[in-house]
């Protein structure tokens, strides 16, 4: 089940908190795909692989984005 800031594909979920989002845009900029700014849900997790949208959720700055490996116990971040 989703949460409002929680997003998975089946492979993978992403957490948003946006209390830590401080809005550098890092995520849309370099992976407009997923990272939607103008369209809700914001977070597509469809537009990409599963490897390629944990690789983005690592370069977040503020901490905002994290994942999770379904099946798995530890966090990508």
């Amino acid at each position: 089940m989703n949460t409002p800031n929680t997003y998975t594909n089946g492979e993978i979920t992403v957490r948003y908190d946006p209390k830590k989002c401080t809005h550098s845009e890092h995520c849309a900029q370099e992976l407009s795909e997923v990272f939607r700014t103008a369209v809700i849900p914001w977070i597509h997790l469809d537009a990409a692989s599963s490897e390629r949208i944990a690789q983005q959720v690592s370069r977040c700055p503020s901490g905002a984005l994290s994942c999770q490996r379904i099946g798995m116990c530890t966090a990508v971040k």
